[in-house]
């Protein structure tokens, strides 16, 4: 035993912290190379933003995965996943055709839900009664690595062209043996739920208006999110920025949004999960339309600004998830993660279609006044109790 559990569990947090940086940088790989990739295949956008949701579609299966974490160790699993989603990620250059591409993104979309049913709920253990600063040390590994994911890949396709970048492939498989000797003793894992717990679909009742709550700030945030995100290149491209511009913007909002997610989690700690989240949620649409309307050098400043708070509201709803008291916690993220990534994914399409019919321009505009639906959920969200007694266990 170690003389100062707090330091050794600071540890962990901070090796889960760099987990999550090494899993999500290869799934960063995507946006900056569309551009690329609609060339080589002769894609649509819509088409295009299609991939993504091939990436996203095993989140379907997040909620029978949370009730096999809830029964196993779940440290493998963090472990071993870094290093699928990498080879994956890092062959998406040499793909022959669309299909090869779908069916890449098909694994690398299982590999990164295993990863993130998971690794929330240990980072919840072994953060004690500072959830909300874990939440923020967590995302702040995988916001930076959507800072250094376009920057990799870039320099990668500037060494190799578009068909060398298999060779990252190694990096990824040596970021799980790193992981393996830093969690292989790790003494927290979720042991088998004991007979008699609170049955998963009582506890996915009882939850169903917190999560109605969550589904709508999602939702209205989406069309938003994955504008200046998976859509960001593409849009600046067409405006008549260089891929590299284009990918430096990119990092730029993913770094900024690093800074914000950090932040985020800590403050909401101390001011309260709701009152972050009207703070985020009120002065997101105002910042898009600013950068929006923008030229010159004041962009960069904007999108700083726009990356602070666009990635705040992330730890802060994973911090309110993890606010619930119950056995059944790997389930309950799953749900909230299979509503953030098939709400997501359907605003990707939405966001496609849109473009192609309507143009980039336009539907940008009105993304930005789609996030103020959010505003409402937050204002009428109320946190349940647990859901463990309400359903009688």
């Amino acid at each position: 035993m170690t003389k100062n559990p707090k330091k050794k569990n600071l540890g962990y947090v901070l090796t889960l912290s760099f987990s999550h940086l090494v899993h999500d940088i290869p799934g960063a790989f995507l946006a900056p190379i569309l551009p690329l990739l609609i060339d080589k295949f002769g894609m649509t956008v819509f088409m295009a933003g299609l991939l993504d949701v091939f990436r996203r579609v095993p989140s379907l299966a997040n909620p029978f995965l949370g009730l096999l974490a809830d029964r196993m160790r779940i440290r493998y699993f963090i472990i071993i996943t870094p290093g699928v989603t990498a080879v994956m990620m890092s062959l998406l250059g040499i793909a022959p055709t669309y299909t090869f591409l779908a069916i890449m993104l098909i694994i690398s979309g299982i590999s990164s839900a295993i990863y993130h049913v998971t690794a929330p709920v240990m980072i919840k253990e072994v953060s004690i009664d500072r959830i909300g600063r874990g939440m923020s040390f967590y995302m702040l590994g995988g916001e930076l690595a959507r800072t250094l994911g376009p920057m990799i890949i870039l320099g990668a396709v500037s060494l190799w062209g578009l068909e060398g970048t298999w060779r990252l492939v190694p990096f990824g498989i040596a970021a799980s043996a790193f992981l393996y000797f830093q969690l292989r003793n790790i003494t927290v894992d979720r042991s088998q739920v004991e007979k008699g717990d609170a049955h998963a679909g009582r506890v996915l009742a009882a939850l169903t208006p917190f999560f109605i709550s969550l589904g709508g700030i999602l939702l209205f945030q989406g069309a938003m999110k994955s504008a200046l995100t998976i859509y960001l290149p593409t849009y600046l491209t067409v405006k008549g920025a260089s891929l590299w511009m284009a990918g430096i913007s990119l990092s730029v909002l993913q770094f900024s949004g690093a800074a914000g997610t950090f932040l985020a989690g800590i403050i909401s700690d101390r001011i309260g999960r709701k009152n972050a989240l009207l703070i985020i949620t009120a002065t997101n649409p105002v910042l898009m339309w600013l950068f929006m309307n923008i030229d010159g050098i004041f962009v960069i400043p904007v999108l700083v600004l726009n990356g602070l708070f666009l990635f705040g509201s992330g730890p802060v709803l994973l911090a309110l998830v993890h606010d619930i008291k119950s056995k059944r916690m790997s389930f309950i993220n799953s749900i909230f993660m299979t509503l953030n990534f098939v709400l997501s994914s359907l605003m990707v399409l939405v966001v496609g279609a849109a473009a192609d019919r309507i143009g980039l321009d336009l539907t940008y505009k009105l993304s930005a006044i789609a996030a103020v639906g959010s505003l409402v959920f937050v204002i009428f969200l109320k946190m349940p109790g647990s859901p463990d007694k309400q359903s009688g266990a």
